[in-house]
């Protein structure tokens, strides 16, 4: 998939939907469900674009049930109505993995392999923007069926074990999830297909292509 770089960058992660708008930069669907144990698809799709300092991400999500326990960087966001943006930037055999619960709560992993993975501290996830239209206080799952947007603005300095300071020119390894571990229908939704026998979303080697295209 290409993704379009822009002149501007936005001031605000709220501004991230309104200027993809106007940049005509179009949805994709996250609708790959890889494990038929969890049959269970909600509505979600994603858009993505970049500029000389970040990456900016808009996803929308309707589901039946939606929850938003973790309001701390770096909890267990996944277990929560969560989506997530996998990736290799570094032209290696790192990939981090940024996710990111219904009220903009986000996890930055990073490494080889599912084990062993190393967190961001908190003044790198803090560099990351975020918008949601469910606001940012943590509550409790409500069984109800629900439509919920988050746009995050991601400079490269999140990629923490790197020093990226451009992706135009670049193709590099990625996938999209939507989750909710512990919702109460579980689901593991992703972009790019996963061939695999159980739900596991840290596999690089089933990742789609993202090709950072010039002005």
């Amino acid at each position: 998939m290409k993704v379009k770089k822009l002149t501007s960058t936005p001031a605000n992660a709220n501004l991230v939907p309104s200027l993809l708008d106007k940049e005509g930069i179009a949805f994709q669907p996250i609708n790959h469900v890889n494990w038929s144990e969890f049959p269970y698809c909600p509505e979600v799709a994603f858009r993505i674009a970049y500029t000389d300092s970040c990456i900016l991400l808009h996803f929308k999500v309707k589901e039946e049930s939606v929850r938003a326990v973790y309001g701390k960087d770096n909890g267990s966001v996944w277990t929560d109505s969560c989506v997530e943006f996998f990736s290799v930037p570094g032209g290696d055999d790192i990939y981090y993995n940024i996710e990111c619960n219904c009220i903009g709560t986000i996890l930055i992993g990073a490494g080889a392999e599912r084990e062993n993975r190393v967190r961001a501290n908190e003044d790198i996830t803090h560099l990351v923007q975020r918008w949601s239209t469910l606001g940012n206080q943590p509550f409790e799952e409500k069984v109800e069926g629900i439509a919920w947007e988050v746009a995050l603005m991601i400079p490269y300095q999140a990629f923490f074990l790197h020093q990226i300071t451009s992706l135009e020119g670049k193709t590099i390894p990625a996938n999209f999830y939507k989750c909710g571990d512990e919702l109460k229908t579980p689901h593991f939704l992703s972009w790019n297909p996963i061939p695999i026998a159980k739900p596991d979303f840290h596999r690089p080697d089933h990742f789609g292509s993202l090709e950072f295209v010039g002005e």
